[in-house]
């Protein structure tokens, strides 16, 4: 029967978020049942999206996107897809009508990562984090209002400037690996070889002022919704915190990470401040 095999897809969504990412899957697991499992549908596809570009290095990348790309074309016109992965996240995508330009932006933006190693203006820079990051806070909210087209338009510009802090810090936090192992330099205007304090401190300004909007967005989501959304924003405001206190020359010399115990600890904080409406 079909609904077993859709079972099994959407299990490997979930399998892929708890293996790829202990911060987002502790986060999807404060969300309402009634969401969560569209929330794993969506990460397994961007996750894998992510992984060809970044980490397939002894196959031929461009092909195998090409493949993916293809499979996932079908996957979406037919309503159904042999990739459990695309088969759950097709589900998702119809289930909440997420607007092709979100997804069509998304491949695009994984595209330029085969090929393209800087992003030299901030036209270019901009361009790339709305489609590696802003669409997929977007395709999110789709689900986070379950159809509600008033509020999502609401919640729009807050739920983009939260997936750009998001990615931001991670392009902050993965330095080292992008620059290095990938020969990548996503931050206009700055030499990384000479990467001092005031041009870390400019980067961390822009991504708190992406944070700020982010949050009042979080204040306005549905109850459904709202506490694992913060539990993701306390969660990249902790990185973020410890990379504002680390130096520049270490940022680019070691990944910056937040232990596993401190994530239980700020999911026990954060709880106490959204059961006081501390938010």
């Amino acid at each position: 029967m079909k609904s077993i095999f859709d079972n099994v897809s959407n299990e490997c969504s979930k399998l892929v978020t708890n293996a790829y990412s202990t911060s987002f899957s502790m986060a999807t697991k404060m969300l309402s049942d009634s969401i969560r499992q569209d929330i794993y549908n969506i990460y397994g596809f961007v996750r894998f999206a992510d992984e060809i570009v970044d980490t397939f290095h002894d196959y031929n990348k461009e092909t195998l996107f090409k493949h993916f790309e293809d499979d996932l074309e079908r996957a979406l016109s037919d309503k159904i897809s042999l990739n459990p992965i695309l088969n759950s996240f097709q589900e998702t995508y119809h289930k909440y009508n997420i607007d092709q330009h979100l997804v069509d932006a998304f491949m695009n933006s994984m595209r330029l990562d085969l090929h393209k190693k800087d992003y030299l203006t901030d036209e270019e820079y901009k361009n790339y984090i709305y489609g590696s990051a802003d669409v997929v806070g977007l395709m999110c909210l789709k689900v986070f209002v379950k159809g509600d087209e008033a509020k999502y338009n609401e919640l729009k510009d807050s739920a983009m400037s939260l997936g750009s802090a998001f990615q931001k810090v991670n392009f902050l936090r993965d330095l080292k690996a992008d620059f290095e192992d990938l020969s990548r330099t996503y931050f206009p205007n700055t030499d990384l070889d000479q990467l001092d304090e005031a041009s870390k401190q400019a980067i961390i300004a822009d991504i708190e002022n992406d944070f700020s909007k982010g949050l009042q967005g979080i204040k306005r989501l549905p109850l459904e919704a709202r506490f694992g959304v913060f539990m993701a924003y306390r969660y990249y405001s902790k990185l973020l915190d410890k990379l504002k206190k680390t130096p520049a020359l270490e940022i680019k010399s070691a990944r910056i990470r937040v232990p596993n115990y401190k994530k239980v600890e700020l999911l026990t904080r954060s709880y106490v401040k959204y059961q006081l409406n501390l938010l």
